[in-house]
């Protein structure tokens, strides 16, 4: 069985409070898109996990897709082995979400591959458990995201034909590290509201990270700036970054951007 874990990207990101439990509240509109990973799960005689692609750091009981397995085993005795091969194609520590998809696939394929018939809301609860962004890629399409993520309602946003350019400048930002400049708020606009208006979105849909993060990596804020020369509709740093994103209503040259940065183009 093989499937393809998507990344995200994220319209406006807000901080509105910090938890007891050391978690952040947020506020966001995650949409998924065209970047991929490839996960193939096989039943075996022992479970064995294997990577290609892009180098994933840390030690492989550490990986999402063997924390899921093991979430499962906990719950239903006996689950056969599989043999894992997870091709990375996403970037990590950018802000794009690729670890929870694999994780949240990785629920989906074994919840399929086993017969254990757990509907999706099941299943988004044991995605939470894994990681704030894990439940989001379970149903996969647009929903504004609360709580520490797994809170999700669905959002009419149609940005079909829309194109998109993702920069990545191959500069990691850990979570930890994205939170700590940040100062929670009360949101300034109400999200749902500024979704409907394309309109607003290059001066109200804002990500809250992008205050402390672009101070420290201006590298990241030309990217930005640079996608809005370029014509786009709408651009932002993605999540807690380092990715940026540009919307924009026609195909437009990636050619300009330097070598050594991580750069994608596809149809939404």
């Amino acid at each position: 069985m093989i499937s393809f874990p998507n990344a995200k990207i994220n319209l406006g990101l807000h901080i509105t409070s910090k938890r007891k439990d050391g978690y952040h509240e947020i506020e966001t509109c995650m949409i998924p898109i065209p970047l991929h990973d490839a996960l193939e799960m096989v039943i075996d005689k022992k479970t064995v996990f294997n990577c290609s692609g892009l180098s994933i750091p840390g030690s492989d009981k550490d990986n999402l897709i063997l924390k899921a397995l093991k979430l499962l085993r906990k719950v239903f005795n006996e689950l056969p082995h599989v043999n894992i091969h997870l091709h990375k194609n996403i970037p990590m520590g950018a802000g794009l979400g690729g670890g929870s998809a694999d994780a949240a696939f990785a629920l989906s394929m074994m919840n399929n591959l086993f017969d254990l018939l757990l509907e999706d809301w099941f299943l988004e609860d044991y995605a939470a458990q894994l990681g704030s962004d894990c439940p989001f890629f379970v149903e996969n399409t647009p929903k504004i995201a609360k709580g520490r993520g797994e809170i999700l309602e669905p959002v009419n946003i149609d940005l079909k034909g829309k194109h998109l350019l993702l920069i990545n400048p191959n500069i990691h930002i850990g979570t930890k590290e994205a939170y700590t400049g940040v100062i929670p708020q009360a949101p300034k606009v109400n999200l749902s509201e500024v979704l409907t208006d394309r309109s607003r979105w290059k001066d109200e849909l804002v990500n809250d990270f992008e205050a402390s993060v672009f101070p420290k990596y201006p590298e990241i804020a030309a990217i930005k700036s640079k996608l809005y020369e370029m014509g786009a509709f709408y651009a932002a740093m993605s999540g807690s970054g380092s990715t940026v994103f540009g919307l924009f209503d026609e195909k437009v040259d990636k050619g300009i951007w330097e070598q050594g940065y991580f750069v994608f183009e596809g149809v939404m």
